[in-house]
C-alpha cells in the first residue's frame, strides 16, 4: 500500500490514534484514575482502530481491486462499505 503514504485523512487518522494511547498510558500512570474514565478512552481507541480499518480496507479496495475500472457500480462499493462498517 504505497499509496498511503500520500493519504493524509489516514495520517491524521493514526496520529489522532497515538495522542490517545498515549492519554491512556498517562491515566495507567496516575494513582487516582477512574477506571471509568480509562475504560471510555479504550473504548474510543477501539472506535478509532474501526474506523482507521474501514479507511484502509476502502483505500485498498479503491487502488487495487477496482482501480481504473470504470465499470464498477460507485454505489455498490459505498453498500459493501456501509455494511463493513456494521458488521466489522
Amino acid at each position: 500500500m504505497s499509496h498511503l503514504h500520500q493519504d493524509k485523512k489516514i495520517l491524521n487518522r493514526v496520529k489522532r490514534l497515538q495522542g490517545q494511547l498515549n492519554a491512556v498510558e498517562q491515566s495507567l500512570q496516575q494513582p487516582h484514575a477512574e477506571c471509568i474514565a480509562v475504560l471510555q478512552q479504550a473504548a474510543a481507541i477501539k472506535g478509532a482502530v474501526n474506523g482507521l480499518m474501514n479507511e484502509l480496507i476502502e483505500a485498498h479496495l479503491r487502488h487495487h481491486v477496482i482501480g481504473a475500472d470504470a465499470a464498477v457500480n460507485e454505489a455498490e462499493l459505498a453498500e459493501f462499505m456501509k455494511l463493513l462498517k456494521r458488521y466489522g
